[in-house]
């Protein structure tokens, strides 16, 4: 951890548990101005990591027999999803990204392609309905094919699961998530925001955006409806690992449930590498270590890794306080950066005690 910090990285934190012992770790600071340090308890933006507990909560209703898998999307949200996509993606291909419907981010956030942080403060305290998002997403040409592999990553699909969710449910998706999986597994420093601040004891988060923002610029205010059941969970790093112990230990969906998540396909992520996607859940191969289960995070200022070995036994949750730290050379291409190469040994430390020879990609890179 002392290593990230030291590459670049302002506060680092997080906790390894292994053979029944818990390790608690942090390094840097929370606030740049004031040298407030970082602690391992911190409550933390988790980004894409809340895909796994919308779907989760999403399963629980299949075990219901209130949806199906492989039922039409347009079956249930005709409105969201019209015509001929309605009828060819199905729950699944949301779940596990193969839906082909591209990510709304770029079009909420517009300026990022045009080389400018604008739309970044333009959004902090806007108010987007889910709805409004899904419409900027299904609206953009398609990203593939209903169903052709590989699949890609869209934040366009969790929005969908969660208006199924409030359709199926005639309760709000974020309330339902609450009662059904973030309370079954007893997470007491787990929820949605009500608003722009995060409650309880946080580290500030550092947004770089690629260096368009330089010194990178604090965003642990901001309005988290544009990332919704997609992304905008509060969380501990204590709290992540019981979660998918418990997860995958079949107490928060059935076995038969957790069999289906586990079923992956490659998916080709936001930052262009290709993952093993399964529904709401990654599968991550370590070398020489064994077989993990998680996800990943990344929302403005704030990054999280949260990885669980297949038989439960070796645990990582991490978060950083800064992300897209990589800026491009005159060429345009973006060099490794310092703060990847020790994020992967940390990662490679965390969950093989230094003897892995690869672990996932950061998150931020």
């Amino acid at each position: 951890m002392d290593a990230v910090h030291r590459a670049g990285v302002p506060g680092v934190y997080g906790e390894v548990r292994t053979g029944g012992r818990t390790w608690r770790g942090a390094s840097g600071v929370a606030d740049v101005e004031t040298g407030r340090p970082v602690s391992p308890d911190l409550r933390h933006r988790v980004g894409s990591v809340t895909k796994t507990f919308t779907a989760a909560a999403v399963m629980q209703q299949v075990e219901r027999g209130r949806i199906r898998l492989d039922a039409p999307i347009g079956d249930h949200l005709p409105d969201l999803v019209p015509g001929e996509r309605g009828r060819k993606i199905t729950v699944r291909m949301l779940l596990n990204h193969t839906s082909g419907l591209p990510d709304y981010i770029a079009h909420a956030f517009p300026s990022l392609q045009t080389g400018s942080p604008a739309s970044l403060d333009d959004n902090r305290f806007r108010r987007f309905r889910p709805a409004e998002l899904i419409r900027l997403g299904v609206s953009a040409p398609p990203a593939s094919e209903p169903g052709s592999l590989p699949g890609v990553y869209s934040n366009t699909n969790t929005l969908l699961l969660g208006e199924l969710l409030e359709r199926v449910t005639g309760t709000p998706a974020q309330e339902y998530i609450t009662r059904n999986v973030i309370r079954r597994a007893g997470l007491r420093d787990t929820g949605f925001p009500s608003g722009p601040s995060v409650d309880g004891p946080h580290s500030r988060m550092y947004e770089a955006a690629f260096g368009l923002l330089d010194p990178p610029r604090d965003y642990s205010v901001y309005d988290m409806s544009w990332a919704g059941t997609g992304a905008a969970l509060v969380s501990t790093m204590a709290d992540l690992n019981r979660f998918y112990a418990l997860l995958l230990d079949g107490r928060i969906v059935s076995r038969a449930s957790l069999e289906q998540m586990q079923r992956t396909v490659p998916v080709r992520a936001l930052d262009g590498t290709t993952v093993q996607y399964g529904l709401g859940l990654h599968k991550v191969t370590v070398p020489g270590c064994g077989t993990f289960w998680g996800h990943d995070g990344s929302v403005w200022g704030a990054g999280t890794m949260s990885l669980t070995r297949d038989d439960g036994r070796r645990q990582m949750s991490v978060a950083v306080n800064l992300q897209r730290w990589t800026a491009p050379d005159p060429s345009g291409s973006r060099p490794p950066h310092p703060v990847d190469k020790a994020l992967a040994e940390l990662y490679g430390e965390a969950m093989c005690d230094g003897t892995a020879s690869g672990g996932p990609h950061a998150s931020g890179s």
